[in-house]
């Protein structure tokens, strides 16, 4: 990246700091694969890219209400129509002024063929510049839940974006880059002062920033570090202020260190196993022409097979809350019902797989993340040890986050693990990206066991156009039944995540795990 300009500005603001100057040192298991805002939609990475570039509504860490941020206002003018009066006065980082013509190339630019940020433009039919400080938003149908999605969608300059040859976003499932792959030009409270991959990523304070923050952080420096007892030792010795993801075991010595504290929330995120559903013959497994996941027995046994309270016991240490549904319960469509699980059950499970044809088991590829979740290798290799027991010989890899996605995106893994939040805190996100049929504008964007049933896309695209809130949230929950009945995909538990910090350090606990960079501070 050019900084000439950025460190001037960097030195008049902390030249003007003078003492007050903060840095807020973090770390966690995984580092982020890009600074193209719509390239890969992931949760860590969006609330690090947050911290530059910023939408035009964000929620409230306290309320989690929709707040203003580079929208000031909105008007629904008819029920396809969202209204937008833009804020006056905001810079980019280069200098240069937002305007709608920003907004409107922001939004149309995650609506690409490359973004994978279709699911939050889903139901944009148009975005239309009115005047400099206004955009309308045309819906293909009335969209309950338009401004939910408009959270994650961040703003660029166009005009950056167009000298850098970067109007598309840049395509994870490939190696080439773009300039917004490195470089970063927002209109956040910090700037992007340096970034080296899987070591060290820098952010200073963007003295030109429209709004006032509550924190008196002035530089963030986050170091990726995969291995826990690494990251663990950082902040016993006081190295880092701040670990997002301290390992369950180190827990009781952390809460009980007189200079550290530990903040508990329960995250916004469920996890679970996909499995491909597509292919005829699944890669290195034994058997030969056919693809054993296509049976609903076959998937039904891998379920009743995991003994998912030991592992919330054991290998999570009551980080995780078991569940039998796709959403977490604060999410709208969940149900009481949804969330009960299938019986675990190893006797039925063999059963299963004797009437599916597969009394002697068989041999599966099964791909986890081994930086991502908390604990997600440790469960994986749990679960491999009771599939066994059924016969079933998982064959576990496990990679880093960045290389990951990517590969579970080309479709190359029969069995794997993923975590899915809901930004939107409804379940049509996970829904439209997990069990509808693999399509245009999200849909199954992350479905990459490419399950597929009819019905279920009929479920899907009736609750993107319901405006009866009741009857749409009937919809959902019928969805996330049939994904339970067809058992689309396994669910685990939903995460709680604690935050293990030093004393002098303030922050506001989020259910979508990601840090409020204008609350945090350093006392």
């Amino acid at each position: 990246m050019k900084i000439h300009h950025l460190t001037l500005c960097v030195a008049l603001a902390l030249g003007a700091a003078g003492l007050q100057a903060k840095t807020f040192k973090w770390t966690s298991a995984s580092d982020i694969a890009s600074w193209d805002v719509h390239s890969q939609n992931n949760a860590l990475q969006n609330g690090i890219h947050a911290a530059v570039y910023e939408s035009l509504v964000y929620y409230n860490s306290r309320t989690f209400k929709v707040d203003p941020v580079l929208a000031t206002s909105w008007q629904q003018v008819s029920p396809t129509q969202l209204r937008l009066t833009l804020r006056t006065g905001v810079k980019f980082h280069d200098g240069s002024a937002f305007t709608a013509d920003d907004a409107v190339f922001s939004i149309q630019r995650a609506m690409a063929k490359t973004s994978n940020f279709a699911v939050f433009t889903q139901g944009i039919a148009r975005v239309a510049k009115v005047d400099d400080k206004t955009i309308d938003i045309h819906t293909a149908g009335p969209n309950p839940v338009l401004l939910n999605q408009l959270t994650e969608l961040r703003m660029m300059s166009k005009a950056w974006a167009e000298k850098n040859k970067s109007t598309e976003p840049k395509d994870i499932k490939v190696q080439e880059e773009n300039f917004a792959h490195r470089n970063a030009n927002g209109t956040g409270p910090f700037m992007l002062k340096e970034w080296q991959p899987d070591q060290k990523l820098v952010l200073v304070k963007h003295p030109g920033w429209w709004g006032k923050a509550e924190g008196n952080v002035t530089e963030i420096v986050y170091t990726p570090v995969k291995a826990v007892a690494t990251r663990m030792a950082a902040l016993l010795s006081g190295e880092v202020d701040f670990v997002l993801d301290p390992s369950p075991q180190d827990l009781p010595r952390l809460r009980s260190a007189p200079t550290l504290k530990v903040l508990d929330g329960v995250e916004n995120r469920t996890i679970f196993f996909g499995m491909d559903q597509f292919r005829e013959e699944l890669p290195g497994s034994n058997i030969k022409g056919k693809n054993p996941l296509k049976d609903l027995r076959v998937r039904k046994a891998l379920y009743q097979a995991i003994d998912i309270e030991t592992i919330a016991r054991v290998t999570l240490r009551g980080l995780g809350q078991p569940t039998g549904a796709l959403v977490a319960p604060q999410v709208t469509g969940w149900s009481k019902e949804v969330h009960k699980r299938y019986p675990y059950d190893v006797a039925a499970a063999q059963k299963l797989l004797a009437e599916a044809g597969y009394k002697d088991g068989f041999e599966v590829d099964f791909a986890c993340p081994n930086n991502r979740y908390i604990n997600d290798e440790q469960i994986c290799q749990a679960v491999t040890a009771m599939w066994a027991k059924i016969g079933v010989k998982a064959k576990l890899r496990t990679l880093p986050l960045t290389t990951y996605f990517p590969m579970i995106q080309r479709y190359e893994a029969s069995i794997y693990m993923l975590g899915w939040g809901v930004p939107t805190f409804d379940a049509l996100y996970s829904l439209q990206s997990l069990t509808r049929s693999v399509g245009a504008g999200g849909d199954g964007n992350y479905n990459v066991g490419r399950y597929s049933n009819p019905q279920m896309d009929a479920l899907v695209e009736r609750t993107k156009k319901e405006t009866d809130l009741k009857l749409r949230t009937e919809l959902l929950t019928k969805a996330l039944a049939l994904q339970n009945e067809d058992v689309a995909h396994i669910p685990l538990h939903n995460q709680v995540i604690p935050w293990a910090m030093k004393k002098n350090i303030d922050v506001v606990h989020r259910a979508d795990n990601r840090l409020d960079w204008r609350l945090i501070k350093v006392n």
